[in-house]
């Protein structure tokens, strides 16, 4: 009877889990009968209506995503990953000490005159952010590997690029995968930001234009889209990490 039990909700844990929040959702629209808070049927019915609008703003939002993420993610994995030599971390640490505590989100005035008001400056802003999670995680996980994994396999004849090969990259990796998996979240928080900019196109830009038309249906609309990118982005992260982790799930 467990068992079956378990079976159920690992099956139907994420439907009972959304038809919960509609319901509660349902029940606060209800009571507070407010236009600032449309029921989820009427911002159902606007989702189907601007379906066509919203792939447009999500295709710009999730390709400012994509790029920010890759653009972080090659920059700094490599650094993180090098934090192992002494040398790399002596000119490293001192750098991330001084600007990762910064808010970088206030840099946005600073980039936008370097940049432009176009695409790169919103990309470099949202990888900027992410940039420093993604290589304090690494550094981290990097420096935590015990030396005496890389002296079994260097008294093997192994090079230093085996032993990042076959130590100190496979070990990092489950720890760069949840810094990604995190970068998602950060990701999409600072997308909203940087769409309400100087631009028209996306669904942070979507969400304030709907809101400044006091059309809260398909403000709703919009934002359940951005949280449906980054629930659908943070799914897709798990099952590659599955996958290139087999050994964390064994």
């Amino acid at each position: 009877m467990q068992r079956s039990s378990g079976d159920i909700a690992r099956r139907f844990g994420g439907l009972i889990a959304v038809v919960a929040l509609l319901a509660i959702w349902e029940l606060v629209s209800l009571l507070l009968n407010s236009i600032a808070l449309p029921s989820p049927r009427e911002v159902c019915v606007s989702l189907l209506e601007m379906r066509d609008a919203l792939l447009v703003h999500l295709l710009a939002s999730t390709l400012r995503v994509l790029y920010a993420l890759s653009l972080a993610l090659s920059l700094a994995v490599p650094l993180g990953l090098l934090s192992k030599e002494e040398q790399v971390d002596r000119f490293l640490s001192p750098i991330v000490y001084l600007l990762y505590p910064i808010p970088h989100i206030v840099l946005l005035p600073l980039i936008i005159m370097i940049f432009g008001i176009g695409e790169a400056s919103k990309v470099f802003m949202i990888a900027m952010i992410v940039f420093f999670q993604m290589l304090v995680t690494t550094r981290d996980a990097s420096k935590s590997i015990s030396k005496y994994y890389i002296y079994s396999l260097r008294s093997l004849g192994a090079s230093k690029m085996d032993v990042y090969k076959h130590v100190i990259f496979p070990a990092c990796l489950p720890k760069v995968m949840t810094a990604l998996r995190i970068s998602v979240g950060t990701s999409i928080a600072v997308l909203f930001f940087v769409e309400s900019i100087a631009t028209s196109k996306g669904l942070g830009y979507l969400i304030l234009d709907c809101w400044s038309r006091m059309d809260f249906a398909e403000m709703y609309a919009a934002i359940l889209t951005m949280a449906a990118l980054g629930f659908a982005l943070y799914m897709v992260l798990e099952k590659v990490e599955k996958r290139l982790c087999k050994w964390v799930y064994l």
